[in-house]
């Protein structure tokens, strides 16, 4: 038997629409997002079915966008899918992500899950106003020289650091604007493949996020977690957690911190995980794990 992990997405997956044909077909998908309307204060149906994507695509509203319709494709899996809900051993979640595989493990509630998400969101979206950044991904290099151009665009006292190591040859950077717009032209220098500009409202994963992780302190001092009763596979160290205790400090840490995405999913494989299915929206998950090993069986959910 296939020993199965559910992956769920982060920031970046929002596509306007998403959500909608689950919402039409069941009634558990329909509740869910009014109980997340109700939490949030507006209608996620209007700005997930609808957008404008404009909207859509702000950190405020994407990241509770997405933590609800991850978890609404959790309750599709439950209708059409049992097998592999009662089958799953462990979860990851990339960045955000991570929010939506607690709530899956039983680690905190929907409800507590998405106000963390939603305090998050404008946190950090607060701290990317305090400060003109953004992000890059960095196509063709490794990792060590992903680290040496970002030593080369950096300059006086600026931020810019690896951010998201997400499959062999795909790392996002971030840091103060103007370092990522110095860094398009040092890591093509280098011999990168290509470098994209990301559509980000800053940079995220870096010390430039230190004042979103003042603002979410207490909201996750306010957060009943409990122990796991799956493992997770967390983002700031791509290792395994199952204590209560653990999780608000790993929260709070994977701001700032690098999302080791590719040392999560190689740990996963060295534990015997040969199955997974993307819990969400988009394909992104999929793609990066196709690039670490393509025999891999993986699924989706919402496409």
């Amino acid at each position: 038997m296939s020993k199965i992990a559910f992956l769920f997405p982060g920031q970046g997956a929002q596509n306007v629409g998403m959500g909608k044909s689950a919402w039409e077909q069941h009634d558990a998908v329909k509740e869910l997002f009014a109980r997340a309307s109700d939490v949030v204060g507006y209608s996620l149906t209007d700005v997930c079915f609808e957008g404008p994507a404009e909207k859509l695509n702000s950190t405020v509203i994407s990241q509770p966008a997405l933590f609800v319709t991850s978890m609404a494709a959790v309750e599709v899996l439950k209708i059409t899918n049992p097998e592999a809900i009662e089958n799953c051993q462990g979860v990851a979640g990339l960045s955000l992500g991570e929010y939506s595989a607690l709530a899956f493990a039983g680690a905190i509630s929907f409800e507590e899950g998405l106000k963390l998400v939603k305090q998050r969101g404008e946190a950090m979206q607060a701290a990317a106003d305090a400060t003109q950044s953004s992000m890059a991904s960095v196509l063709g290099l490794d990792a060590e020289k992903v680290a040496e151009v970002c030593d080369q665009a950096r300059i006086d006292g600026e931020v810019l650091q690896p951010a998201n190591y997400l499959c062999p040859g795909n790392i996002a950077v971030s840091g103060h604007q103007a370092s990522c717009e110095r860094v398009v032209e040092v890591a093509t220098a280098a011999g990168a493949m290509k470098v994209i500009p990301l559509s980000v409202a800053g940079a995220f994963h870096t010390s430039i996020m230190d004042p979103a992780v003042a603002a979410l302190k207490g909201a996750v001092d306010q957060t009943s977690f409990s122990d796991s009763r799956l493992p997770v596979y967390c983002n700031v160290d791509a290792a395994v957690h199952r204590d209560a205790a653990d999780f608000g400090p790993l929260l709070m840490r994977q701001v700032c911190s690098p999302v080791r995405w590719h040392d999560t999913l190689d740990a996963m494989l060295a534990d015997g995980f040969d199955e997974f299915f993307e819990v969400g929206t988009g394909r992104v998950l999929r793609g990066l794990l196709k690039r670490i090993n393509r025999k891999l069986p993986t699924h989706g959910t919402l496409d």
